[in-house]
């Protein structure tokens, strides 16, 4: 999170809407389906894309690998290489899997009240 130099105080501040941007820039990397399926995978532990493509059910291997750039990009995946393959884990594991059983505990405490949501419910237009 960037930072600036208070200069009344010897602690620094934080910039709320950088930080902010962000935070915002995380969630959306999870907020796709498919993106959030493939972490839910490599939790297990380390795939290849065709070992993640059999699990998923149905996409093409092309909107696999497509969504582990996207996980890449943002620092929350990488892929080492095994043969002609390459295999996937998670960066921050431990960090992911806290934030996604916060998220369990949010959904079942509104009780999943974001899927009626007009905007990005369910049944929101595209």
């Amino acid at each position: 999170m960037p930072m600036t130099t208070n200069t009344k105080a010897t602690e620094p501040t934080v910039d709320e809407a950088a930080a902010l941007s962000t935070a915002a820039c995380l969630f959306r990397s999870l907020g796709d389906p498919m993106r959030l399926a493939i972490v839910r995978h490599l939790m297990l532990g380390p795939h290849r894309v065709v070992d993640l493509t059999r699990h998923l059910d149905g996409p093409a291997q092309s909107s696999v690998s497509a969504a582990l750039a996207c996980l890449r990009d943002c620092g929350l995946a990488e892929s080492k290489p095994q043969g002609r393959a390459s295999l996937w884990s998670l960066t921050t594991q431990p960090e992911l899997l806290g934030l996604l059983a916060s998220a369990e505990k949010l959904l079942a405490a509104t009780g999943d009240q974001v899927a009626l949501c007009p905007v990005y419910g369910t049944g929101a237009a595209s």
